[in-house]
Protein backbone atom coordinates (compact mmCIF):
# COMPACT_ATOMS: atom_id res chain seq x y z
CA UNK A 1 0.00 0.00 0.00
CA UNK A 2 1.11 3.30 -0.64
CA UNK A 3 0.28 6.85 1.35
CA UNK A 4 0.54 10.19 1.33
CA UNK A 5 0.10 12.72 3.83
CA UNK A 6 -0.40 16.87 3.67
CA UNK A 7 1.77 18.06 6.07
CA UNK A 8 2.05 21.74 4.63
CA UNK A 9 0.82 23.68 1.69
CA UNK A 10 -2.48 23.00 2.31
CA UNK A 11 -5.43 25.95 3.04
CA UNK A 12 -2.41 28.32 2.64
CA UNK A 13 -0.18 29.27 0.03
CA UNK A 14 3.77 27.94 2.10
CA UNK A 15 4.63 25.20 4.21
CA UNK A 16 4.79 22.71 1.18
CA UNK A 17 5.47 19.29 2.71
CA UNK A 18 4.11 16.19 1.89
CA UNK A 19 5.00 12.50 2.83
CA UNK A 20 5.18 9.54 0.66
CA UNK A 21 4.85 6.09 2.17
CA UNK A 22 5.64 3.07 0.13
CA UNK A 23 5.51 -0.80 1.76
CA UNK A 24 9.71 0.15 1.98
CA UNK A 25 10.58 3.96 1.85
CA UNK A 26 9.66 7.11 2.51
CA UNK A 27 10.19 10.32 1.04
CA UNK A 28 9.56 13.98 1.43
CA UNK A 29 7.86 16.07 -1.26
CA UNK A 30 9.76 19.76 -0.18
CA UNK A 31 9.65 20.61 3.50
CA UNK A 32 9.12 24.54 3.34
CA UNK A 33 9.04 27.38 6.10
CA UNK A 34 5.39 28.59 6.51
CA UNK A 35 5.26 32.16 5.80
CA UNK A 36 3.03 34.91 6.50
CA UNK A 37 1.32 36.26 10.12
CA UNK A 38 2.90 35.69 13.27
CA UNK A 39 0.80 33.03 14.12
CA UNK A 40 1.79 30.95 10.86
CA UNK A 41 4.87 31.48 11.44
CA UNK A 42 5.16 29.68 14.42
CA UNK A 43 4.11 26.60 12.58
CA UNK A 44 8.10 26.49 12.30
CA UNK A 45 9.07 25.81 15.83
CA UNK A 46 7.04 22.88 16.18
CA UNK A 47 8.05 19.64 15.76
CA UNK A 48 7.75 17.30 12.52
CA UNK A 49 4.73 15.15 12.22
CA UNK A 50 7.34 12.16 11.63
CA UNK A 51 10.50 11.08 12.95
CA UNK A 52 13.21 12.96 10.21
CA UNK A 53 15.22 10.50 10.96
CA UNK A 54 13.39 7.95 8.98
CA UNK A 55 13.04 9.82 5.41
CA UNK A 56 14.76 7.96 2.85
CA UNK A 57 15.34 11.00 0.80
CA UNK A 58 13.47 14.32 -0.01
CA UNK A 59 12.80 15.91 -3.33
CA UNK A 60 12.94 19.24 -3.83
CA UNK A 61 10.50 20.80 -6.47
CA UNK A 62 12.38 24.03 -6.05
CA UNK A 63 14.57 26.89 -3.72
CA UNK A 64 11.69 29.32 -2.50
CA UNK A 65 11.94 29.26 0.89
CA UNK A 66 8.48 28.01 1.14
CA UNK A 67 9.30 25.27 -0.29
CA UNK A 68 12.66 24.70 1.21
CA UNK A 69 12.84 26.76 4.62
CA UNK A 70 12.80 23.90 6.88
CA UNK A 71 15.26 21.49 5.44
CA UNK A 72 17.99 22.23 7.56
CA UNK A 73 16.12 21.74 10.40
CA UNK A 74 14.83 18.55 9.00
CA UNK A 75 18.69 17.70 9.54
CA UNK A 76 19.00 18.87 12.96
CA UNK A 77 16.71 16.23 13.72
CA UNK A 78 17.70 13.18 12.60
CA UNK A 79 17.48 13.33 8.17
CA UNK A 80 20.62 11.71 6.45
CA UNK A 81 19.33 10.53 3.43
CA UNK A 82 19.56 11.91 -0.20
CA UNK A 83 18.07 15.35 -1.23
CA UNK A 84 17.35 15.00 -4.93
CA UNK A 85 17.00 18.68 -6.86
CA UNK A 86 17.34 20.05 -10.65
CA UNK A 87 20.88 21.17 -11.78
CA UNK A 88 19.26 24.79 -11.40
CA UNK A 89 18.44 24.87 -7.73
CA UNK A 90 21.70 23.58 -6.46
CA UNK A 91 23.20 26.80 -5.98
CA UNK A 92 20.03 29.05 -5.39
CA UNK A 93 19.42 26.58 -2.50
CA UNK A 94 22.43 27.15 -0.66
CA UNK A 95 22.19 30.76 -1.43
CA UNK A 96 18.84 31.16 0.23
CA UNK A 97 19.15 29.19 3.11
CA UNK A 98 22.70 30.60 4.42
CA UNK A 99 21.05 34.31 4.32
CA UNK A 100 17.94 32.21 5.80
CA UNK A 101 19.77 30.85 8.79
CA UNK A 102 21.94 34.49 9.47
CA UNK A 103 18.36 36.17 9.73
CA UNK A 104 17.32 33.37 12.20
CA UNK A 105 20.18 33.77 13.98
CA UNK A 106 19.83 37.37 14.37
CA UNK A 107 16.03 37.54 14.71
CA UNK A 108 16.86 34.70 17.94
CA UNK A 109 19.38 37.20 19.43
CA UNK A 110 17.34 40.55 19.42
CA UNK A 111 14.17 38.12 20.86
CA UNK A 112 16.78 36.61 23.58
CA UNK A 113 17.96 39.94 24.53
CA UNK A 114 14.45 41.35 25.20
CA UNK A 115 13.69 37.63 26.91
CA UNK A 116 16.67 37.62 29.46
CA UNK A 117 15.70 41.58 30.75
CA UNK A 118 12.05 40.01 31.33
CA UNK A 119 13.27 37.02 33.01
CA UNK A 120 11.94 34.82 30.28
CA UNK A 121 12.97 31.40 28.90
CA UNK A 122 15.36 32.11 25.75
CA UNK A 123 14.94 30.62 22.59
CA UNK A 124 16.86 28.58 20.23
CA UNK A 125 17.01 29.00 16.42
CA UNK A 126 15.29 27.02 14.47
CA UNK A 127 18.37 25.93 12.78
CA UNK A 128 22.10 27.64 12.24
CA UNK A 129 24.72 27.67 9.33
CA UNK A 130 26.24 24.41 10.87
CA UNK A 131 22.71 22.56 9.99
CA UNK A 132 22.50 24.64 6.69
CA UNK A 133 26.22 23.07 5.89
CA UNK A 134 24.84 19.76 6.80
CA UNK A 135 22.12 19.87 4.50
CA UNK A 136 24.43 20.75 1.21
CA UNK A 137 26.60 18.05 1.29
CA UNK A 138 23.51 15.84 1.22
CA UNK A 139 22.34 17.54 -2.24
CA UNK A 140 21.66 15.20 -5.50
CA UNK A 141 21.39 17.29 -8.55
CA UNK A 142 20.31 15.63 -12.06
CA UNK A 143 18.92 18.23 -15.46
CA UNK A 144 15.38 17.81 -16.66
CA UNK A 145 13.71 15.08 -18.17
CA UNK A 146 15.84 12.52 -16.92
CA UNK A 147 14.77 9.46 -14.90
CA UNK A 148 16.66 8.12 -12.31
CA UNK A 149 15.91 5.61 -9.93
CA UNK A 150 16.42 7.18 -6.81
CA UNK A 151 15.12 4.50 -4.50
CA UNK A 152 13.96 0.45 -5.44
CA UNK A 153 10.96 0.66 -7.48
CA UNK A 154 11.04 4.68 -7.14
CA UNK A 155 11.56 6.28 -10.46
CA UNK A 156 12.17 10.33 -10.23
CA UNK A 157 11.59 13.06 -13.13
CA UNK A 158 12.58 16.69 -12.65
CA UNK A 159 10.30 18.78 -15.75
CA UNK A 160 10.44 22.48 -16.21
CA UNK A 161 7.78 24.16 -14.08
CA UNK A 162 8.97 27.78 -15.34
CA UNK A 163 8.59 29.42 -11.92
CA UNK A 164 11.99 30.40 -11.02
CA UNK A 165 15.13 28.75 -12.28
CA UNK A 166 15.48 24.87 -11.27
CA UNK A 167 11.69 25.28 -10.07
CA UNK A 168 9.83 21.51 -11.62
CA UNK A 169 7.19 19.35 -11.89
CA UNK A 170 8.14 16.22 -9.83
CA UNK A 171 7.24 13.29 -11.61
CA UNK A 172 7.44 9.81 -9.40
CA UNK A 173 6.55 6.20 -10.86
CA UNK A 174 5.79 4.00 -8.14
CA UNK A 175 6.12 0.25 -8.12
CA UNK A 176 4.62 -2.12 -5.98
CA UNK A 177 5.03 -5.82 -7.12
CA UNK A 178 2.90 -5.66 -11.02
CA UNK A 179 1.85 -2.50 -10.24
CA UNK A 180 2.84 1.10 -11.44
CA UNK A 181 1.38 4.48 -10.21
CA UNK A 182 2.35 7.86 -11.39
CA UNK A 183 2.17 10.48 -8.64
CA UNK A 184 2.76 14.11 -10.46
CA UNK A 185 3.72 17.37 -8.34
CA UNK A 186 3.06 20.79 -9.90
CA UNK A 187 5.28 22.73 -7.92
CA UNK A 188 4.78 26.32 -8.59
CA UNK A 189 3.95 26.59 -12.52
CA UNK A 190 5.08 29.86 -13.84
CA UNK A 191 3.25 32.45 -15.85
CA UNK A 192 3.50 31.95 -19.69
CA UNK A 193 3.88 35.64 -19.58
CA UNK A 194 7.32 35.41 -18.10
CA UNK A 195 9.92 36.70 -20.41
CA UNK A 196 13.07 35.08 -19.22
CA UNK A 197 11.89 30.86 -18.21
CA UNK A 198 10.36 28.83 -20.64
CA UNK A 199 6.41 27.86 -20.22
CA UNK A 200 5.80 25.14 -18.00
CA UNK A 201 6.27 21.74 -19.37
CA UNK A 202 3.21 19.38 -20.12
CA UNK A 203 2.08 15.76 -18.25
CA UNK A 204 -0.22 13.41 -20.18
CA UNK A 205 -0.28 10.59 -17.51
CA UNK A 206 -0.93 10.35 -13.49
CA UNK A 207 -2.67 8.47 -11.20
CA UNK A 208 -2.81 11.71 -8.50
CA UNK A 209 -2.19 15.05 -9.20
CA UNK A 210 -1.24 17.58 -6.82
CA UNK A 211 -1.69 20.89 -8.56
CA UNK A 212 -0.88 24.43 -7.07
CA UNK A 213 -3.75 26.76 -6.78
CA UNK A 214 -1.87 30.20 -6.00
CA UNK A 215 -3.92 31.94 -8.19
CA UNK A 216 -6.85 29.54 -7.94
CA UNK A 217 -9.23 32.32 -8.10
CA UNK A 218 -8.63 35.47 -10.66
CA UNK A 219 -6.69 35.49 -13.81
CA UNK A 220 -3.87 37.85 -14.21
CA UNK A 221 -4.22 41.07 -16.36
CA UNK A 222 -2.52 40.67 -19.99
CA UNK A 223 0.72 41.60 -19.89
CA UNK A 224 0.50 44.66 -22.77
CA UNK A 225 -1.65 46.19 -20.56
CA UNK A 226 0.20 45.34 -17.46
CA UNK A 227 3.06 47.22 -19.14
CA UNK A 228 1.56 50.30 -19.97
CA UNK A 229 0.83 50.68 -16.24
CA UNK A 230 4.18 50.08 -15.51
CA UNK A 231 5.27 53.22 -17.93
CA UNK A 232 2.57 55.17 -17.01
CA UNK A 233 3.54 54.73 -12.73
CA UNK A 234 7.27 55.54 -14.10
CA UNK A 235 6.44 58.65 -16.00
CA UNK A 236 3.61 59.45 -12.68
CA UNK A 237 6.77 59.49 -10.11
CA UNK A 238 8.96 60.80 -13.03
CA UNK A 239 6.83 64.39 -12.96
CA UNK A 240 6.09 64.15 -9.55
CA UNK A 241 9.98 63.75 -8.42
CA UNK A 242 8.90 61.06 -6.17
CA UNK A 243 10.78 57.49 -6.01
CA UNK A 244 9.69 53.97 -7.20
CA UNK A 245 9.58 51.58 -4.95
CA UNK A 246 9.35 47.80 -5.54
CA UNK A 247 9.22 45.13 -2.64
CA UNK A 248 10.48 41.77 -5.23
CA UNK A 249 11.59 38.23 -4.44
CA UNK A 250 15.12 38.21 -4.70
CA UNK A 251 14.33 34.95 -6.98
CA UNK A 252 12.51 34.95 -9.59
CA UNK A 253 10.39 38.18 -9.38
CA UNK A 254 14.07 40.08 -9.45
CA UNK A 255 14.91 39.27 -12.26
CA UNK A 256 11.70 39.54 -14.69
CA UNK A 257 12.08 42.96 -13.32
CA UNK A 258 15.31 43.17 -14.53
CA UNK A 259 14.42 42.22 -17.79
CA UNK A 260 11.54 44.54 -18.04
CA UNK A 261 13.12 47.54 -17.28
CA UNK A 262 15.76 47.08 -19.57
CA UNK A 263 13.33 46.53 -22.20
CA UNK A 264 11.35 49.94 -21.22
CA UNK A 265 15.07 51.66 -21.05
CA UNK A 266 15.85 50.20 -24.93
CA UNK A 267 12.78 51.88 -25.67
CA UNK A 268 12.99 54.77 -24.15
CA UNK A 269 10.16 54.52 -21.34
CA UNK A 270 12.21 54.11 -18.44
CA UNK A 271 12.53 58.23 -17.54
CA UNK A 272 14.55 57.69 -14.24
CA UNK A 273 18.31 57.79 -14.85
CA UNK A 274 18.66 55.66 -11.47
CA UNK A 275 17.67 51.90 -10.70
CA UNK A 276 18.91 50.14 -7.51
CA UNK A 277 18.84 46.91 -6.63
CA UNK A 278 19.24 46.95 -2.93
CA UNK A 279 19.86 43.37 -2.17
CA UNK A 280 22.79 41.62 -1.95
CA UNK A 281 20.77 37.99 -2.41
CA UNK A 282 18.98 39.42 -4.92
CA UNK A 283 22.26 40.14 -6.80
CA UNK A 284 23.41 36.66 -6.01
CA UNK A 285 20.73 35.31 -7.85
CA UNK A 286 20.80 37.55 -10.67
CA UNK A 287 24.57 36.59 -11.26
CA UNK A 288 23.48 32.45 -10.40
CA UNK A 289 20.79 32.73 -12.74
CA UNK A 290 23.26 33.62 -15.92
CA UNK A 291 25.81 30.10 -14.92
CA UNK A 292 22.57 28.56 -15.93
CA UNK A 293 20.86 30.55 -19.11
CA UNK A 294 21.53 27.61 -21.11
CA UNK A 295 17.67 27.16 -19.09
CA UNK A 296 16.46 30.15 -20.71
CA UNK A 297 14.14 30.50 -23.34
CA UNK A 298 14.86 31.95 -26.40
CA UNK A 299 11.82 34.53 -27.24
CA UNK A 300 14.03 37.87 -26.95
CA UNK A 301 17.48 37.29 -29.25
CA UNK A 302 18.28 40.47 -28.48
CA UNK A 303 18.46 40.09 -24.88
CA UNK A 304 19.94 36.79 -25.17
CA UNK A 305 22.57 38.49 -27.03
CA UNK A 306 23.60 41.37 -24.87
CA UNK A 307 23.02 39.96 -21.57
CA UNK A 308 25.43 37.37 -21.96
CA UNK A 309 27.51 40.41 -20.58
CA UNK A 310 25.39 40.40 -17.41
CA UNK A 311 22.13 42.45 -16.32
CA UNK A 312 23.75 45.97 -16.27
CA UNK A 313 25.00 45.55 -20.19
CA UNK A 314 21.31 45.03 -20.26
CA UNK A 315 20.11 47.76 -18.02
CA UNK A 316 23.11 50.10 -18.20
CA UNK A 317 21.44 52.59 -15.02
CA UNK A 318 21.40 49.43 -12.92
CA UNK A 319 23.42 50.09 -9.49
CA UNK A 320 24.03 47.09 -7.07
CA UNK A 321 23.87 48.12 -3.45
CA UNK A 322 25.29 45.40 -1.30
CA UNK A 323 26.54 46.97 1.37
CA UNK A 324 24.44 48.49 4.62
CA UNK A 325 26.16 51.88 3.79
CA UNK A 326 25.15 51.18 0.09
CA UNK A 327 21.52 51.10 1.25
CA UNK A 328 21.29 53.82 3.91
CA UNK A 329 22.57 56.23 0.95
CA UNK A 330 19.50 55.39 -1.01
CA UNK A 331 17.43 57.02 1.70
CA UNK A 332 18.59 60.33 1.33
CA UNK A 333 17.45 59.92 -2.40
CA UNK A 334 13.93 61.97 -2.21
CA UNK A 335 12.69 61.28 -6.01
CA UNK A 336 14.00 60.05 -9.18
CA UNK A 337 14.77 56.69 -8.80
CA UNK A 338 13.44 53.04 -8.94
CA UNK A 339 14.36 50.93 -5.70
CA UNK A 340 14.14 47.09 -6.04
CA UNK A 341 14.31 45.48 -2.39
CA UNK A 342 13.42 42.64 -0.34
CA UNK A 343 11.62 40.97 1.39
CA UNK A 344 9.08 40.55 -1.53
CA UNK A 345 5.69 40.62 1.14
CA UNK A 346 7.73 43.42 3.01
CA UNK A 347 8.22 41.04 6.34
CA UNK A 348 11.84 42.18 6.51
CA UNK A 349 14.91 43.17 4.85
CA UNK A 350 15.63 46.36 2.95
CA UNK A 351 12.84 47.21 2.08
CA UNK A 352 11.41 48.29 5.01
CA UNK A 353 13.85 50.81 5.50
CA UNK A 354 12.66 52.26 2.04
CA UNK A 355 9.41 52.64 2.91
CA UNK A 356 9.44 54.17 6.32
CA UNK A 357 11.76 57.10 4.37
CA UNK A 358 9.01 57.07 1.07
CA UNK A 359 5.41 55.50 2.31
CA UNK A 360 4.38 58.78 3.98
CA UNK A 361 5.78 61.21 0.48
CA UNK A 362 2.66 61.92 -1.83
CA UNK A 363 4.81 61.61 -4.55
CA UNK A 364 6.23 58.24 -3.81
CA UNK A 365 4.94 55.54 -5.73
CA UNK A 366 4.81 51.44 -4.14
CA UNK A 367 4.53 49.07 -6.76
CA UNK A 368 3.70 45.41 -6.05
CA UNK A 369 4.26 42.95 -8.29
CA UNK A 370 4.16 39.87 -6.54
CA UNK A 371 1.22 37.42 -4.07
CA UNK A 372 1.39 38.66 -0.51
CA UNK A 373 0.43 36.42 2.12
CA UNK A 374 -2.49 37.27 4.36
CA UNK A 375 -1.12 39.07 7.74
CA UNK A 376 2.06 40.80 6.07
CA UNK A 377 3.02 44.28 5.57
CA UNK A 378 2.57 43.94 2.12
CA UNK A 379 -0.89 42.82 2.13
CA UNK A 380 -2.06 45.37 4.45
CA UNK A 381 -0.32 48.09 2.16
CA UNK A 382 -2.46 46.84 -0.87
CA UNK A 383 -5.88 46.27 1.68
CA UNK A 384 -5.81 49.97 2.50
CA UNK A 385 -4.17 50.11 5.83
CA UNK A 386 -3.16 54.30 6.44
CA UNK A 387 -1.60 54.27 9.94
CA UNK A 388 1.49 51.56 10.26
CA UNK A 389 4.71 50.88 12.46
CA UNK A 390 7.70 50.18 10.75
CA UNK A 391 10.93 49.95 12.54
CA UNK A 392 9.68 51.83 15.39
CA UNK A 393 8.00 55.09 13.65
CA UNK A 394 5.07 55.76 13.20
CA UNK A 395 4.45 55.85 9.32
CA UNK A 396 0.67 57.57 7.73
CA UNK A 397 0.51 56.31 4.14
CA UNK A 398 0.77 58.94 1.49
CA UNK A 399 2.18 57.06 -1.39
CA UNK A 400 0.09 56.05 -4.28
CA UNK A 401 -0.06 52.14 -3.36
CA UNK A 402 0.02 49.76 -7.19
CA UNK A 403 -0.35 45.86 -7.91
CA UNK A 404 0.38 44.82 -11.11
CA UNK A 405 -0.80 41.27 -11.16
CA UNK A 406 0.51 40.75 -15.05
CA UNK A 407 4.17 39.81 -13.88
CA UNK A 408 3.08 37.55 -11.66
CA UNK A 409 5.61 34.60 -11.67
CA UNK A 410 3.02 32.27 -10.95
CA UNK A 411 0.10 30.45 -13.40
CA UNK A 412 -3.69 32.14 -13.08
CA UNK A 413 -6.37 29.90 -12.82
CA UNK A 414 -6.99 29.93 -16.93
CA UNK A 415 -3.40 29.07 -17.06
CA UNK A 416 -3.72 26.27 -14.41
CA UNK A 417 -6.66 24.63 -16.03
CA UNK A 418 -4.97 24.92 -19.38
CA UNK A 419 -1.85 23.28 -18.05
CA UNK A 420 -4.32 20.61 -16.42
CA UNK A 421 -6.31 19.89 -19.69
CA UNK A 422 -3.14 17.88 -20.76
CA UNK A 423 -3.93 15.12 -18.96
CA UNK A 424 -5.45 12.24 -21.19
CA UNK A 425 -7.53 9.28 -21.02
CA UNK A 426 -8.49 9.07 -17.30
CA UNK A 427 -7.73 12.16 -15.67
CA UNK A 428 -6.00 11.91 -11.98
CA UNK A 429 -7.28 12.15 -8.67
CA UNK A 430 -6.89 15.46 -8.22
CA UNK A 431 -5.99 17.88 -5.07
CA UNK A 432 -5.28 21.40 -5.30
CA UNK A 433 -2.56 22.46 -2.69
CA UNK A 434 -0.59 25.84 -2.06
CA UNK A 435 -4.05 28.08 -2.12
CA UNK A 436 -5.57 30.26 0.53
CA UNK A 437 -8.97 28.97 0.88
CA UNK A 438 -10.85 31.34 -1.01
CA UNK A 439 -8.25 30.95 -4.45
CA UNK A 440 -8.12 26.71 -4.01
CA UNK A 441 -12.42 26.72 -3.47
CA UNK A 442 -12.43 29.30 -6.60
CA UNK A 443 -10.24 26.61 -8.50
CA UNK A 444 -12.57 23.64 -7.24
CA UNK A 445 -15.24 25.11 -8.84
CA UNK A 446 -13.91 25.70 -11.94
CA UNK A 447 -12.71 21.74 -11.97
CA UNK A 448 -16.17 20.60 -10.87
CA UNK A 449 -17.78 22.19 -13.75
CA UNK A 450 -15.85 20.04 -16.08
CA UNK A 451 -16.44 17.14 -14.16
CA UNK A 452 -13.15 16.47 -12.60
CA UNK A 453 -13.87 16.31 -8.67
CA UNK A 454 -11.13 18.61 -7.00
CA UNK A 455 -10.45 17.21 -3.67
CA UNK A 456 -9.12 20.30 -0.81
CA UNK A 457 -7.13 18.55 1.36
CA UNK A 458 -6.53 19.19 5.13
CA UNK A 459 -3.31 19.58 7.12
CA UNK A 460 -2.57 15.62 8.53
CA UNK A 461 -4.94 14.26 6.04
CA UNK A 462 -3.95 11.03 4.71
CA UNK A 463 -4.91 9.50 1.24
CA UNK A 464 -4.31 6.23 -0.09
CA UNK A 465 -2.86 6.02 -3.67
CA UNK A 466 -4.71 3.88 -5.91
Amino acid sequence: MTYLTFWGGTEQVTGSCYLLETGHHRILLDCGLFQGSKETERLNAEDFPFDPATIDAVVLSHAHLDHSGRLPKLVKEGFRGNLFLTEGSYQLLELLLKDAAFLELRDTEWENKKRERAGKKLLDPLFTLEDVEALLTLRKPFPYKTAIEVLPGIKLQFLDAGHILGSSIVKLELQEGDKNKTLVFSGDLGNSASPVLPDPETVKHADLLLLESTYGDRDHKALDPTLDELRVILKLAANSGGNVIIPSFAVGRTQDLLYWLGKLYREGSLPQQQVFLDSPMAINASEIYFDYKHLFNEDDPEFNRIAQKGWQAWLPCLSYSETAEDSMAINRIVGGAVIIAGSGMCTGGRIRHHLKYNLWRRNAHIVFVGFQAQGTLGRRLIDGQKDLKILGSKIHVEATIHTLGGLSAHADQSQLLAWANHFEGTKPRLFLVHGETSASHSLQTCFNRLGWPANLPKIGQKIEIS
